[in-house]
């Protein structure tokens, strides 16, 4: 996935197929150059980027313009030379049947073992990425952006088992987040089955 506002948000996409602009991001940009954390934002402490890094699904999340209508959501994360980080966004539209992407990088705000980050896909304008929640293993992760208007929840699998989902609920709604703009994304099993059924 993936403020992904998560990164993520307010990006500039670009097609993968095509040429146009619009897209996921897990964030919201802004005009600042470091993002304040929101009010009442703890951003997990012991923070290891390099465990971070890799493939995610993005499992949940507050709709959003840029990724209103995308499916199959992901974000993939990588070093780069400067030690900032590479993010690299992508969800299908199946409207117009094409994959969109968005490429930008991402900086710590303060020391790299607190994973508060900002994140820009568009110049100098960055936007706001805490990851909140972290699973031990780095199999889950849920991030809020510049907001709690802008909350993501990324997995390594396409799928996370119900007990987690429900701890992240908890644990966004202790945050002040409005759990009942959370959306879950569907398995891309059962968005394949469905797009079947239609067909025939």
């Amino acid at each position: 996935m993936h403020s992904r506002r998560s990164l993520l948000p307010r990006a500039h996409w670009r097609l993968l197929v095509g040429g146009a602009t619009a897209m996921v991001a897990l964030l919201v940009l802004s005009a600042c150059s470091t993002p304040r954390t929101p009010e009442g934002i703890q951003p997990v402490a012991g923070f290891d980027v390099d465990r971070y890094a890799g493939h995610w699904h993005e499992v949940a999340r507050i709709e959003n313009s840029f990724e209103r209508g995308l499916s199959l959501t992901t974000a993939t994360y990588s070093r780069n030379a400067d030690n900032t980080i590479k993010v690299v966004n992508r969800g299908y539209d199946p409207v117009r049947k094409q994959w969109k992407e968005a490429e930008g990088r991402a900086e710590f705000v303060g020391s790299p073992d607190r994973a508060a980050l900002k994140v820009s896909f568009f110049g100098p304008f960055y936007g706001g990425y805490n990851v909140v929640a972290l699973d031990e293993n780095y199999q889950w992760a849920m991030v809020v952006g510049s907001s709690t208007d802008y909350v993501w929840v990324l997995s390594r699998t396409p799928t996370l088992p119900w007990h987690v989902r429900e701890h992240l609920m908890e644990r966004a709604q202790a945050l002040g987040v409005d759990v009942s703009k959370i959306v879950w994304a569907q398995p891309a099993a059962e968005q394949h089955a469905r797009r079947a059924a239609v067909r025939t």
